[in-house]
């Protein structure tokens, strides 16, 4: 009896959060409403991008924000630099005069306790936030300023749109699941609101930027909850695209999902009040479903394979260690895969799946022990041509 109780909670759980929570959310959610027309005056906005050791592509960065559609006159752009020591802060010096700003920490902290200082900078009634190597569409910026006309909108994310250098140099798993989650916020934003920001690209309104944030939480994430505190509600925006360009080594997005997921867990224990449905409703709801869920579906894993080999059914004990041996040999072969060389789906999709939910596990452990650094290493991502296009 013990043995189907594993193997069925490791059923129900990923069931449930992959499925049954986006088909409910499907249910519960309104069809969407007309799209939001321009305001007769463009609120002044604040962009801020924290830096460190960016020298490669800094330039790129700068440019590609100088030549999105807003008015030049009603923007404010501004680097942190988290103490960059390789020249970057020089190269975004050379903009001054075309009105980039530079905020150099003189200690690292981390992105978080950057942006934390920068507040004192910001001149916008809107804080625009992305990441270095994130390139924005043209026209993302004014489509998320405008949902900001709706005064319940206390944040807006914006679109990821996962992407290779070249064509055809894909990775199935994690852009089929980037693909994945923007249909959920879709869902969650008609259904109420999302429960998180996406750190390539958000806008919150400048009074809920101010709050101050301990220095190994997650901003992005954070964004969302500190707006339902306040009575506003967070929303995805789907004209509102960026690019980001996938990492070129599975070794590489395990470290950054570690390293992010960390941050989340620390974040949701510091607003778990939120959590509490009688006082949060809906939300609650939402919450645990989108981010606990997700977190627990790899001990379920391990609970359904343990099921397994307690069964007394040597086919299916048989299967389970097939089944896994050849999703750990995938998973290996995906791990030593060259970087920046395409990788085949017949490794992409299991090696992804294995180290997004290892990676929670690892996270997991690690935040129970209270290892999190909020000493920031951004993720090296490689530049795609043609993405301000």
């Amino acid at each position: 009896m013990m043995a189907w109780i594993l193997i069925g909670v490791a059923v129900a759980l990923p069931a449930y959060t992959y499925l049954l929570y986006p088909l409910a959310l499907k249910a519960l959610a309104p069809p969407s409403g007309p799209a939001p027309s321009d305001p007769e005056e463009w609120p002044r906005i604040s962009i801020t991008v924290p830096v460190y050791n960016e020298a490669r592509q800094i330039r790129d960065t700068v440019e590609s924000l100088l030549r999105i559609d807003y008015p030049a006159d009603r923007r404010q752009i501004l680097f942190v630099s988290d103490a960059s020591s390789d020249g970057t802060d020089e190269v975004i010096e050379e903009y001054s005069d075309r009105g980039v700003e530079l905020l150099r920490m003189e200690t690292r902290g981390g992105k978080t306790a950057g942006e934390n200082a920068a507040r004192l900078r910001l001149t916008g009634d809107i804080v625009i936030n992305t990441d270095a190597s994130i390139r924005i569409h043209p026209g993302a910026i004014k489509a998320l300023v405008r949902r900001f006309a709706d005064p319940t909108v206390g944040v807006a994310t914006g679109r990821d749109v996962s992407t290779g250098r070249e064509a055809g140099d894909e990775n199935v798993g994690e852009s089929g699941y980037v693909g994945y989650e923007m249909w959920v916020r879709d869902l969650e934003t008609r259904a109420g609101g999302i429960v998180g920001a996406s750190g390539s690209l958000y806008a919150i309104r400048r009074s809920l930027h101010q709050h101050v944030l301990p220095a190994a939480l997650s901003r992005d994430f954070a964004s969302a909850l500190v707006a339902r505190e306040n009575g506003f509600r967070a929303v995805s925006v789907p004209d509102a695209l960026c690019v980001v360009p996938r990492t070129d080594s599975l070794r590489r997005e395990y470290r950054r999902k570690v390293r992010t997921m960390m941050r989340g867990m620390e974040t949701l224990y510091y607003k778990r009040h939120l959590l509490n449905p009688a006082r949060q409703g809906r939300f609650a709801w939402m919450l645990f479903s989108h981010k606990v869920c997700r977190w627990l579906v790899p001990w379920a894993a391990v609970l359904g394979l343990a099921g397994l080999l307690l069964l007394d059914l040597p086919f299916l004990r048989a299967a389970a260690v097939a089944g896994a041996l050849g999703l750990a040999a995938a998973t290996a072969l995906a791990w030593r895969w060259p970087a920046g060389r395409p990788m085949p789906r017949v490794l992409s999709i299991p090696g992804f799946a294995v180290a997004a939910n290892l990676a929670a596990m690892v996270a997991a452990v690690r935040a129970l022990r209270g290892e999190l650094d909020p000493v920031w290493e951004p993720t090296r991502r490689p530049s795609v041509a043609g993405a301000d296009e």
